[in-house]
């Protein structure tokens, strides 16, 4: 399935690594990739590529690149959603406090309204709606042993973004909304029991204006190093690809992770079906923090219950949950192919206040943690 995929001819390896006193190979790559922004489609990020591709060459792997297309305005679905339900508010201001117009006239416009808002940002955000930008070409790297299918894939993304926010500005925005899109739903139901007082609709008005405030800093601006997500994780895929030669075990690269899933969501496509599978997704591993082992079903919160004794005797606070809301992983559309997906953090407010900004760089960074739990999930039975 692998050598190669629709698509896909082999990865071109750069010079070679020229190691500096006392650092080991893996080290000097990891230095390599962290020294410049990733950004999906960017020259950056081919040559961070073609570092990584080098790498797991020189360990024995055979390194295919599946090449694809996306476009980056998928990343302004969440501003143009915020925007939109800024302006859904003014909308239904008047219908929510006028008599003259009937009962359901506020809660029709109101679920119409965001029914029509959500199709689009869904558009915009899955590459369906370009909004005139220009797609870009980035790609995945797949790096496997042998003929046969992998039965655990290492997964990890290697593009980074830098935001008007950062991952915790954008979780705020995300609990602002959630809450707009609340309050503003239960006073268009109460409408139906007559008009409402604008002393009621002045709090539900601002609170969405603050909403799309806080979603519209969520356009690209600036770069970012990526050091934690995901460089961090970067260091755990390769360790994990050095500390083993079994055939069983497939290390997956993806591309353009941060502008919608979408490097997983083709290699999911490309795929197929994947029972009996295994994805672990290595995403954001601090150097403090929980470490946390996310699920998306059934399958998955089994596959963190067999890791978590191995992962345990790292001696780190390690909690099994779901995904929280606002935030997206590429173990998320690897779930959908039959196969039990997780994806493994280690992260605090502090780490979200971080990434997703020009802050996130390797300074004082280490990357020991992250490099135990790469060698760690290995070692698992499969």
């Amino acid at each position: 399935m692998c050598s190669p995929l629709p698509n896909g001819r082999s990865a071109p390896p750069p010079p070679d690594i020229t190691l500096s006193a006392g650092e080991t190979p893996l080290a000097e790559t990891i230095r390599r990739v962290l020294s410049t922004s990733r950004e999906a489609g960017t020259e950056e990020a081919g040559e961070a590529r073609a570092i990584v591709s080098s790498y797991l060459s020189q360990l024995g792997y055979t390194v295919t690149l599946q090449k694809f297309s996306f476009t980056p305005s998928s990343v302004r679905a969440f501003p143009l959603f915020g925007a939109g339900l800024g302006g859904l508010a003014l909308v239904l201001l008047p219908l929510l406090t006028s008599t003259a117009a009937p009962g359901w006239a506020a809660p029709a416009v109101w679920a119409a309204g965001v029914a029509g808002l959500s199709i689009v940002a869904a558009g915009v955000g899955l590459g369906w709606v370009p909004l005139g930008e220009t797609p870009r070409e980035d790609a995945n790297l797949i790096a496997t042993r042998g003929d046969r299918q992998p039965q655990r894939w290492i997964v990890a993304h290697l593009d980074t973004k830098a935001q008007g926010h950062s991952m915790a500005g954008r979780l705020v925005a995300v609990w602002i909304i959630a809450l707009t899109v609340v309050v503003l739903t239960l006073l268009a139901l109460l409408r139906l029991r007559g008009p409402l007082p604008w002393t009621a609709m002045l709090p539900a008005l601002a609170l969405a204006v603050l909403a799309g405030a806080l979603a519209g800093r969520g356009k690209i601006r600036g770069r970012s190093h990526g050091a934690r997500d995901n460089g961090s994780g970067i260091a755990a895929a390769l360790k994990a690809a050095e500390s083993t030669a079994d055939p069983r075990i497939g290390i997956l690269i993806t591309g353009a992770e941060e502008f919608g899933l979408v490097g997983a969501r083709v290699f999911a496509r490309a795929g197929g079906r994947f029972e009996g599978t295994e994805f672990v997704n290595l995403d954001t591993l601090d150097q403090e923090g929980t470490l946390f082992l996310v699920s998306h079903d059934a399958r998955g919160t089994a596959l963190a219950a067999t890791l978590d004794p191995c992962l345990s005797e790292l001696g780190l606070p390690l909690r099994r949950r779901r995904l929280p809301l606002g935030i997206f992983v590429d173990s998320a559309p690897l779930s959908r192919t039959g196969g039990a997906a997780i994806t493994i953090g280690r992260l605090t407010w502090n780490t979200l206040r971080c990434i997703h900004t020009p802050a996130d760089t390797a300074d004082g960074l280490s990357l020991e943690v992250a490099e135990r739990v790469g060698e760690a999930v290995v070692q698992i039975d499969l």
